[in-house]
């Protein structure tokens, strides 16, 4: 008992003293984005102070180490730098290097991952722990900056932005008369984007050549493949933390040039990019202005997601952001017609990807975990992916993800007893709870148009329609 009393006051004055620090960087966030939003053609040239200050860096760690990623070429782990090295320690070595100019960022280790439904693999590029911290500082102070100018059309990787945000403009813009769908992406955008345009976009707002020679040492520090090295003059490492809203930087360039009342309503989530039309020739405009504006800024969009979709009461939707959307006519009462408006549930893309991670997590190389172990992974998984897809026209697609669910966790228990499915499922069919499995059953809000998708922040809570 006296430790713990000891113990107490010290632990609730780091609390507080952490409390301060963010409070401090939320102000000079604050502050940044009032001045960036007051002056639009103000260029700043006072931020290396504030990116090398040691809260912003410390902020930045504790980013960091939130995402939980891996390591870089050095090897050097989070776990290893939080119970060996120290935080404190790194975090200060690294302020001591930025003021005194000695900070150089490593080369990132890249690695391939694979993609989602395909055999194809993506590259990802690792920074070392301590380039992702500053990283994350450099992201502190800019961010506001740019985020002042970024248009309402852009959705990703945006503080207060979601993918939701611009499902609901597509279900608004869709009730107003845009049935003309424009859908493309940009073609390997995070590796394909110019360094020097890049910088040309940075320098509109930013003219502290500090803070530009850092920028460029981290656009130029490289890629290590199998032990070599490589430069490019283009790309920004996907997988970086600042990389996100470089992107939107350098793409912001596509929006501001965007006229909404020639080419139609634009929405776009990071290298995603969809245009609601009213007829076929604006449609077309849209597509032939995209094309052009991209190649402005030496990019391209992926041909074989290029399409126009007419939206049509029974014909075809279109895939964006994990849901499939289509024009779909509502049950009307008695005697009456009901409404047509665009309604959207998870993609077939996204539902195979949700059973083939259900099938990871119930394989049979698993059967030395405890049944309740297994179940615990399986709620956090189906959790996590009906909080995203109950926002929509979802429910016949849980129940299915639902039943997948169930059935393999049957053939789990019976495998882990020598016994077949059956035997599984009577056991879950005795137990009181499904044995701790989740019930998807209810938890569907469906969106309306031209209402918000979700309560706002200071009412607290989601809402249900």
């Amino acid at each position: 008992m006296s430790a713990l009393k000891l113990a107490s006051p010290a632990a609730t004055e780091t609390r507080a003293v952490g409390r301060v620090s963010v409070d401090k960087v939320r102000a000079l966030q604050h502050m940044l984005y009032r001045t960036a939003k007051a002056d639009p053609g103000r260029r700043f040239h006072a931020l290396w102070d504030k990116v090398s200050r040691r809260d912003v860096l410390w902020r930045g760690w504790i980013a960091v180490r939130a995402n939980n990623g891996a390591s870089g070429i050095d090897r050097i782990t989070l776990d290893w730098i939080e119970h060996e090295y120290g935080a404190d320690r790194l975090v200060d070595e690294l302020a001591t290097e930025l003021r005194e100019g000695r900070y150089r960022p490593l080369p990132a280790r890249r690695v391939f991952i694979p993609k989602p439904g395909t055999k194809e693999q993506r590259p990802l590029s690792i920074p070392a722990v301590r380039d992702r911290v500053v990283q994350a500082a450099v992201k502190i102070v800019l961010e506001p900056i740019f985020e002042a100018d970024f248009a309402d059309c852009s959705f990703g990787f945006r503080p207060k932005r979601s993918q939701h945000d611009g499902l609901q403009v597509l279900m608004d813009e869709s009730f107003r008369g845009r049935r003309w769908v424009v859908e493309t992406g940009i073609a390997n955008c995070f590796s394909a984007i110019p360094h020097d345009g890049l910088m040309q976009a940075i320098s509109e707002r930013v003219c502290d050549q500090s803070v530009l020679k850092l920028l460029r040492a981290m656009l130029r520090a490289g890629v290590m493949d199998a032990g070599v090295v490589e430069h490019s003059d283009t790309g920004t490492a996907q997988g970086g933390v600042i990389s996100p809203l470089m992107c939107n930087v350098y793409l912001h360039r596509l929006d501001r040039a965007w006229d909404t009342r020639a080419f139609g309503m634009l929405v776009r989530f990071a290298d995603d990019l969809l245009v609601m039309c009213k007829s076929r020739y604006q449609a077309e405009a849209a597509l032939a202005r995209l094309r052009q504006l991209l190649a402005e800024l030496g990019l391209s969009p992926k041909e074989a997601k290029t399409r126009i979709v007419e939206l049509v009461e029974g014909g075809e939707g279109f895939d964006f952001l994990g849901f499939h959307h289509r024009l779909v006519r509502s049950r009307g009462v008695t005697g009456r017609r009901g409404v047509v408006f665009l309604a959207r549930w998870p993609s077939d893309r996204a539902m195979r990807r949700a059973r083939d991670r259900i099938a990871e997590l119930t394989r049979r190389s698993r059967l030395l975990l405890p049944v309740e172990e297994v179940v615990k992974d399986l709620n956090r998984f189906l959790r996590g992916w009906t909080g995203y897809f109950r926002y929509g026209h979802s429910a016949t697609r849980f129940k299915l993800i639902e039943t997948h669910a169930r059935l393999r966790l049957a053939l789990f228990i019976g495998k882990k007893h020598k016994r077949g499915r059956g035997f599984g499922w009577t056991a879950m069919c005795h137990s009181p709870d499904g044995c701790g499995l989740v019930d998807l059953t209810g938890t569907v809000v469906a969106p309306r148009a031209n209402k918000p998708w979700r309560e706002k922040p200071n009412t607290g809570g989601e809402r249900r329609r």
